[in-house]
């Protein structure tokens, strides 16, 4: 993670609006951030931000110890003058012209002479070799964000930024272009900021991940991280993370491994959290992967660990994985969602209607206390 005065970028951008800002970002050159959040939360204005294409009211930018803005000071870079690559959600390619001379267009600091064979290098570094005469209109989705990415490195940027690089492809071509953008981002080492409206990509691709609310970052992290540990109900629900609830603190285990919990009168054990005392309303969750199904006529030690019943209202099949929504009986008004792989709940003969009970796996139980 870059430090002001150290090598990498160092973000911070306030102002009230139009679009609201409030934050500080860095990322190294090792790095890949991603930036994830609801429309109108300033993901795309921070790339605007950072290539000098929009100018906030407040901040200061600065990349291995050059200031490219510095509201404070007066000082503005250009955009121009910053080095950094952007790729725009539509690609924005010249319709007239060719991929390479979509690239070459970018090549305007090399002598004429030889901006041909350096487009035609940076299309096959890209995987678009042999096709640089094609047209636009003629490239596929992948192709057209490849030229793009070929483009945006015709300045050798030492920052590169993406908006939404891959949302006008099919999920093949997507996750082709993810690992080509892990390949290329090893070759180039600059940081790299991407947009992104897809959590799984994030996941996939990011080094860190910045939840973004209305121009503030919520929280910020290694992605396993957030997901299984959000700081707030808020970022679970931005994250559209399942199994969120309520409850009340009832103190600690006897043997101070777990806190319990008191859930609509059902005792639930989780991962100790000395944050918080006994009396204290907070909220908690669960992770599908932590909601294991009682096996009928398997049972097994660890159904004794936290055990919830009720009946199965729904069933998802996404090929070899089933998600399951399950209402307990305690409580049918809040769903429980758990998945497991489409064989077991067909063996468990676990269809909608029937009565299941399940086990929460304590030590995935994560608390969050209310301010």
């Amino acid at each position: 993670m870059a430090e002001p005065g150290q090598n990498g970028l160092c973000v911070t951008l306030r102002q009230e609006g139009p679009i609201p800002l409030d934050l500080s970002l860095t990322c190294g050159a090792n790095e890949i951030v991603a930036l994830v959040g609801p429309s109108g939360s300033g993901k795309t204005t921070i790339l605007r931000s950072i290539a000098g294409l929009y100018k906030p009211a407040h901040g200061r930018i600065e990349h291995d110890g050059d200031i490219w803005l510095d509201i404070a000071s007066g000082q503005c870079w250009p955009p121009q003058r910053r080095s950094v690559g952007f790729v725009f959600q539509d690609y924005a390619l010249f319709p007239n012209l060719t991929a390479s001379g979509n690239v070459e267009a970018a090549l305007g600091h090399l002598p004429r002479g030889k901006r041909g064979a350096r487009a035609l290098a940076l299309l096959d570094q890209v995987n678009m070799g042999g096709l640089g005469g094609r047209w636009p209109d003629e490239l596929s989705g992948g192709q057209c964000q490849r030229t793009a990415v070929a483009r945006a490195l015709a300045r050798d940027p030492t920052v590169l930024l993406l908006d939404e690089p891959f949302s006008a492809v099919d999920q093949v071509t997507r996750r082709r272009l993810q690992g080509e953008l892990l390949v290329l981002h090893r070759s180039i080492a600059a940081p790299v900021i991407f947009v992104t409206h897809d959590l799984r990509e994030a996941a996939n691709i990011a080094s860190r991940m910045a939840v973004l609310h209305r121009g503030a970052i919520l929280q910020i992290g290694a992605p396993p991280k957030i997901f299984a540990q959000p700081v707030s109900p808020t970022v679970a629900r931005l994250l559209d993370l399942p199994n969120l609830f309520e409850a009340v603190v009832h103190g600690t285990s006897d043997d101070g491994r777990f806190t319990v919990l008191d859930w609509r009168g059902q005792r639930i054990e989780a991962r100790v959290n000395a944050s918080v005392a006994a009396g204290q309303e907070i909220d908690w969750m669960v992770p599908r992967s932590s909601v294991i199904l009682h096996r009928r006529g398997r049972p097994s030690r660890g159904e004794r660990e936290n055990p919830v019943s009720g009946r199965v209202e729904d069933m998802l099949v996404f090929g070899d994985q089933t998600t399951i929504l399950l209402r307990a009986d305690f409580a049918p008004e809040l769903p429980l969602s758990f998945t497991m792989s489409t064989h077991a709940a067909r063996r468990n003969g676990i269809v909608s209607g029937v009565d299941a009970t399940v086990s929460l796996v304590a030590d995935d139980i994560h608390i969050m206390a209310r301010n």
